[in-house]
């Protein structure tokens, strides 16, 4: 698992779209499988094995979540298969596998259902955009074990963007991105002083702004 962190506004987010395709490069290019995918579309990309999970996850009025999930899967999967993702990412499947994917659910319970989604897909590389976006502490906690447990399961590599030390905490590799450009690359307790001193420098910066 190879979490990315860094500064607001330090490219994060454009970075995992540009590896999925939803943004284009300026220069450089994207390798998977030591193959230049950099021309590629977003759903020839998909095919090739990325699957992307937005800090938003997108409701569907009249679709069921285990509609949902074989739309993600792009096969049939049975019920059972179904329930079985779902209980993986900490839901309740008999609530849930039946469960219409609209308002009514919570930000945390979409979050999860959104994970279950790309979880389905057994991907090359899986990417999650700041998965602790507008959920609550309780959900937050319920995350927590869910990456945890996908760390242990998932074959394929999971890029987490995340500001959460919490998060970072389970990754075996930290990316410490700050105005488009890589600071630090390595373990948790390598990268941690880099973290500290850019969050440092940040409220240096705010501080001369506000005095001036």
């Amino acid at each position: 698992m190879l979490a990315i962190t860094g500064p607001n506004g330090g490219g994060k987010s454009t970075l995992a779209k540009i590896i999925m395709g939803i943004e284009k490069q300026d220069s450089g290019q994207v390798i998977l499988d030591g193959k230049d995918i950099s021309k590629k579309k977003i759903d020839e990309r998909a095919k090739l094995g990325i699957a992307f999970a937005f800090q938003q996850p997108v409701k569907f009025k009249g679709i069921t979540v285990y509609d949902l999930l074989k739309l993600s899967a792009k096969k049939e999967i049975t019920r059972k298969e179904a329930c079985e993702i779902l209980s993986k990412v900490g839901l309740c499947a008999k609530e849930y596998v039946d469960r219409e994917v609209n308002a009514s659910l919570s930000g945390g319970e979409l979050k999860r259902i959104e994970i279950a989604t790309v979880a389905v897909r057994d991907s090359k590389l899986t990417i999650f955009d700041e998965p602790e976006a507008g959920i609550d502490l309780w959900s937050f906690n319920s995350l927590i074990k869910v990456f945890e447990e996908i760390r242990k399961e998932t074959k394929g590599t999971t890029l987490i963007i995340s500001h959460q030390e919490r998060i970072l905490n389970i990754a075996d590799e930290i990316v410490l991105l700050n105005n488009g450009h890589i600071e630090k690359i390595g373990k948790k307790e390598e990268v941690m002083s880099s973290i500290l001193k850019t969050e440092k420098s940040d409220c240096c910066k705010l501080g001369g702004k506000s005095n001036g």
